[in-house]
């Protein structure tokens, strides 16, 4: 278990060398302190209220849940394009009762290394990857290394129409090949559609400084459960098991641009689906009853 771990995590830190390599070693030595000048940060929290998921006659009701992300990533120039280089934090709690089937927390640790690069006057390209921990807490490492990654790319039609396509990877997903298309489109002075996957919406600026929008998101991540957790319920086929979690919010929200380097969001919506997927071992919770939530964050780039 350990060796394959060390093997895993060799591969993803080996990934991530080549892509901040790339530009050649006196080169990043001669612009490092550039490299501090750009990037882009976020703290978010979203509580979402009491509801229930089931399996079959099994239902787990009344529990809320905690969402918060930590997010910072520098974004220096090179001669191959804008570097993405930064570390993401994640956790979900659920207020789950003792005896639940479920695991409390879940949780991912992960560096983020990308390249934002331009292949034509209208074309841009994103290759960007999430090596690190995703578990359910800082005690259950063992064979917890993941690496998903993302590639997309846009094609700017014209300045007010952009069309975007992608791939999302994940070997540890059910389906590890996730297609996605969308587009932005600004189809009135004030009036934006940003359908794009995870979160599409429809934004319409009140002014400079403030817009408004309707939209949903889309959130699913895989995660280990420790060890023991299948022991735990009787079921020993799920000792670190994989969790594929999912959840879609809808709702609507604002964006206040406090100043050119902080931008403060507030959301509020419903959560009309959530599950809990141990598909490889065909137990799957789903959502039976929806519920609020509320959501605010702070973000900007400098």
């Amino acid at each position: 278990m350990y060796c394959r771990s060390l093997k895993r995590v060799a591969a993803g830190f080996g990934f991530c060398f080549l892509v901040t390599t790339a530009p050649g070693q006196d080169a990043i030595t001669e612009h490092i302190p550039s490299w501090f000048s750009s990037g882009e940060y976020l703290a978010e929290e979203t509580y979402v209220g009491e509801s229930g998921v089931a399996r079959g006659p099994h239902a787990i009701d009344d529990f809320d849940e905690n969402d918060a992300i930590l997010r910072f990533v520098l974004t220096p120039r090179t001669n191959l394009g804008v570097l993405r280089l930064g570390a993401e934090w994640e956790r979900f709690w659920f207020g789950f009762p003792k005896d639940a089937a479920l695991p409390n927390t879940l949780q991912s640790i992960s560096l983020v290394m990308g390249l934002d690069t331009q292949l034509s006057n209208s074309i841009l390209m994103r290759i960007e990857a999430q090596p690190g921990m995703y578990n359910t807490g800082v005690n259950n490492l063992s064979d917890d290394f993941n690496m998903p990654f993302i590639v997309g790319g846009t094609y700017i039609y014209r300045p007010n129409l952009q069309f975007i396509v992608g791939v999302s990877v994940d070997v540890e997903r059910k389906y590890p090949v996730i297609p996605a298309a969308g587009l932005r489109w600004k189809f009135a002075r004030q009036w934006v559609a940003n359908a794009v996957l995870p979160t599409p919406r429809l934004e319409y600026e009140w002014n400079t400084n403030l817009t408004l929008y309707a939209g949903g998101e889309f959130k699913t991540t895989n995660f280990r459960v420790d060890d023991q957790f299948g022991d735990q319920q009787g079921k020993p086929e799920l000792n670190h098991a994989v969790l594929t979690y999912s959840e879609v919010r809808a709702g609507g929200g604002v964006d206040w641009k406090i100043s050119p380097i902080l931008t403060l969001t507030a959301e509020a919506g419903y959560q009309p689906y959530r599950s809990f997927d141990f598909y490889r071992t065909d137990v799957r919770y789903h959502e039976n009853e929806a519920a609020p939530y509320g959501m605010v964050s702070l973000h900007g780039a400098f």
